[in-house]
């Protein structure tokens, strides 16, 4: 369950930005309207003027980062939820950590739990991927495609550009969500009653 849950969110986050255009327009402000994500009910919605603060490549790098940032949230709320549910591998995760041991913590005391040559690993493949979505072609930031998936290589994106701006706006509007989602999930296991609809909850 635990796999296919992984695979279905990896598989979402895949089919809108692979590959996808780069903005080019006059001014990054201008800009933002015509990008995917800028929809109902805040449609270029941007407060700070953070699309103001460069160029063309500065707004693709928000971009990007804006991206990466959701697709990991996206992947850590389905984990955390996981999780909580109880859902895990069988066997054991190393000589003296059992995945059902872990799957009865709370999600941040899993982590704690999981052996240091482990969360290497983890940090290892996180790092390998990025260099290798960082170093594919083109930068995004010189008028290259925005990063895409890297375990698994897939795509599912539309060749109609309107169906895929619409995907592609799904996927950030969804992925938006998910980083309130998991700040909220992290606030609520470390701080008492910081989200009151999650107080009492056992795995916060």
């Amino acid at each position: 369950m635990k796999v296919a849950a992984t695979f279905i969110a990896l598989a979402g986050v895949a089919n809108a930005f692979a590959p996808a255009q780069n903005v080019n327009k006059g001014t990054a402000l201008s800009a933002i309207d015509d990008m995917a994500g800028s929809t109902m009910p805040f449609k270029a919605f941007d407060p700070l003027g953070l699309a103001t603060l460069g160029s063309d490549s500065t707004l693709a790098w928000f971009r990007a980062a804006e991206l990466k940032h959701s697709r990991v949230a996206m992947l850590a709320t389905t984990g955390y939820l996981v999780q909580a549910a109880g859902f895990h591998f069988p066997g054991m995760l190393s000589s003296d950590v059992s995945f059902e041991s872990l799957s009865a913590m709370k999600p941040l005391d899993a982590w704690d739990a999981v052996p240091d040559l482990g969360k290497a690993q983890i940090y290892f493949t996180i790092f390998f991927a990025e260099v290798v979505s960082e170093a594919k072609g083109t930068h995004y930031t010189k008028g290259g495609d925005y990063p895409t998936i890297v375990f698994p290589n897939v795509n599912f994106a539309s060749s109609d550009p309107e169906k895929l701006k619409v995907s592609q706006s799904r996927e950030l509007n969804n992925g938006r969500l998910a980083m309130i989602a998991i700040m909220s999930f992290v606030a609520a296991a470390n701080i008492e009653g910081s989200v009151p609809v999650l107080t009492g909850n056992p795995m916060f």
